[in-house]
């Protein structure tokens, strides 16, 4: 996911993220929560208000107790002592309000580009997801989530009422003080943001690496766990901590570095804000000397720094965070900027499965320029009939399943089923009318009844069970305590390859779709396995157009018609006795693997009974 980055590495990342945040303020259809954003808009403004008139109440209060008129106008002073604190505590008041009013509609606004996220990933094609690193996706989509929040928190809490503030400061000053004054204010203010804006550049670097640094620990983390058996069948371990052990040392020293780079940023913000606050107190100092101003006037002064000055250390950390959470939320939007290979066209409509007879005509394909998997195949899946595709590794034989699916789209040619070009149908009614049993089958790390019922979502208990009998998990269920509802371990693992084979036929079963597609539904299976599942493929398949991808010849004999794929085109086509009597490629595939399976029986055979020769006996041979 190195390539969501890359737009942020330049410099500052652009505020283009943050604009595109704005709509989720303004929801559409959600009426309570644009009157919550309303309501809080208001809070602001009456807040700034209040936050704005304190200085210059304090500053007639000082005034009115002034010598000589203190003793004449003592309940004037009250007066402004109660306005003052008033203007105080509805300060708080209507933040506070303002926090609690937005804060419906800042969760709003995370879980939607959080759900948006989540989905179009899963749009994405099958070209993404096999280059893609699961950690690091996982971390772009959590962090662009929380940055999102970030983003209209510090906007909405911190930016807006500082610069409003800063504008009424400004008038005020030139009002109870005078213009060059103001002007003093404003340029320390000015080189106060310059320099921020400066020494932030040089912070974002180190954070870039930290951010990175991050990622790569969570990826190494993720892509750890999922392999702990293959770490453990080498023993790796030791390489694995070590690892990760230099990923955090990274990390540890871009975190100094970004900690040095804050405390320089801190120091030089505390030194501008001393110097500017100085240069306008001697100013009013002046003023009062001569005349101009009043005590009042200077203390005013005083109040409209310090109330300057807290929102403008509000924008330095605004800016710090923000620039942290524009690099995120800019990795979250190129990810969702990022457009799926295979698109419905506009206008497609739903697939129309009458009878299921799938054809392949001239079909052309490769997954790069250069590198053809497919030189023109053509052939027909007839209704209720099999098919079988068989070959050596690399004919091409699950790119067919691929794009019979819409994985890709085929370079050249068509695909159809019932006539239907599968490229002018939406992918949700295609994939509604396929059943996939593929080779690997990955289940979730939950019960068996769930996995089972990822086939069709809402199915009742009793299909479920069905489904599971028609796949023959019986002896399993019965085995288990907890039956349906054991849990079944990440990706399965709990389960041995057979069982996890058995879930996936009795989900594709429960789906019940018109055509199934068996991807070496087997291959990765012992001999005596696979025996014992043919009968539930048998019966998955059983009045549904099939096509079988396959290894084992063994497994297609009773096929209607077996296709010989070798470098992407049709070898050799026929039933299993026909292709056997033509001696061609089939003929030899088939007897090498039945001389290897015999070869294997004999193995079997001499561990179950060594008296069948003795010289092949495990310990004979060991010793």
């Amino acid at each position: 996911m190195t390539d969501l980055f890359d737009k942020s590495r330049a410099g500052i990342p652009s505020p283009a993220p943050f604009l595109r945040l704005l709509p989720l303020l303004w929801p559409r259809g959600r009426s309570d929560l644009k009157l919550r954003a309303a309501a809080s808009a208001i809070c602001l403004l009456l807040g700034v208000a209040a936050a704005s008139i304190s200085p210059l109440l304090f500053g007639w209060l000082i005034d009115s107790l002034a010598p000589p008129s203190a003793s004449i106008v003592l309940p004037t002073a009250l007066g402004l002592i109660g306005a003052y604190a008033f203007s105080r505590i509805l300060m708080q008041l209507f933040d506070d309000l303002r926090s609690g009013i937005l804060a419906n509609v800042l969760f709003h606004a995370m879980r939607e580009a959080g759900v948006r996220a989540f989905a179009h990933v899963h749009t994405l094609s099958l070209r993404f997801h096999l280059a893609r690193n699961t950690g690091g996706v996982a971390r772009t989509v959590e962090r662009g989530v929380w940055a999102i929040g970030a983003l209209l928190s510090y906007a909405l809490f911190f930016a807006v009422p500082a610069l409003l503030q800063l504008a009424i400061f400004t008038i005020e000053l030139v009002w109870r003080l005078n213009l060059s004054i103001a002007i003093v204010a404003l340029a320390s203010v000015a080189v106060y943001v310059a320099f921020t804006l400066r020494v932030t550049r040089w912070h974002a670097r180190f954070l870039h690496a930290m951010n990175d640094s991050d990622t790569d620990a969570n990826t190494r983390t993720v892509d750890s766990l999922l392999n702990y058996e293959t770490i453990k069948y080498f023993n790796a371990e030791a390489f694995e901590e070590r690892q990760f052990d230099l990923t955090l040392q990274r990390y540890a020293r871009a975190a100094v570095r970004t900690g040095t780079s804050l405390t320089a940023l801190n120091a030089g913000q505390a030194t501008i804000m001393a110097l500017g606050a100085g240069a306008v107190m001697v100013l009013a100092a002046i003023g009062i000397r001569s005349g101009a101003f009043t005590v009042g006037a200077f203390v005013t002064a005083d109040a409209i720094l310090l109330q300057l000055y807290q929102p403008l250390s509000r924008i330095g950390y605004l800016y710090r965070e923000a620039t942290k959470s524009l690099v995120d939320a800019e990795a979250l939007f190129a990810l969702l900027d990022r457009k799926p290979d295979v698109l419905d066209k506009p206008g497609a409509g739903d697939l129309r499965v009458t009878a299921g007879e799938i054809r392949f005509d001239n079909v052309l394909f490769a997954y790069e320029p250069g590198r053809t998997v497919l030189d023109g195949v053509s052939f027909c899946v007839p209704p209720g009939k099999t098919v079988a595709i068989v070959g050596t590794s690399g004919a091409g034989k699950s790119t067919i399943a691929r794009l019979l699916f819409r994985f890709y789209d085929v370079t050249g040619g068509r695909v159809t089923i019932d006539g239907q070009n599968i490229a002018d149908v939406t992918q949700s009614s295609l994939h509604a009318a396929i059943g996939v049993v593929p080779q690997d089958t990955v289940l979730f790390n939950d019960t068996i009844e769930y996995n089972i019922a990822y086939g069709r979502i809402g199915a009742c208990a009793r299909e479920i069970e069905n489904a599971g009998r028609a796949a023959q998990l019986d002896s399993l269920i019965l085995e288990l305590p907890e039956g349906y509802a054991a849990r079944v371990g990440e990706r399965g693992l709990k389960l041995s390859g057979g069982e996890k084979q058995r879930v996936a036929i009795a989900r594709v079963m429960l789906k019940n779709a018109p055509i199934l597609v068996l991807d070496e539904a087997t291959s990765a299976l012992d001999g005596r396995t696979e025996r014992e599942i043919q009968g539930a493929l048998a019966a998955a398949s059983r009045n549904r157009t099939t096509l079988v991808i396959a290894h084992r010849l063994a497994t297609v004999v009773d096929a209607h018609e077996i296709l010989v794929l070798d470098r992407g085109v049709i070898a050799e086509r026929g039933r299993h006795r026909d292709l056997l009597a033509s001696g061609g490629r089939y003929a030899a595939m088939w007897n090498k693997q039945e001389q290897a399976a015999a070869a294997r029986d004999r193995l079997e055979a001499v561990k179950s009974d060594p008296d069948i020769h003795p010289g092949l006996q495990p310990d004979a041979a060991a010793n």
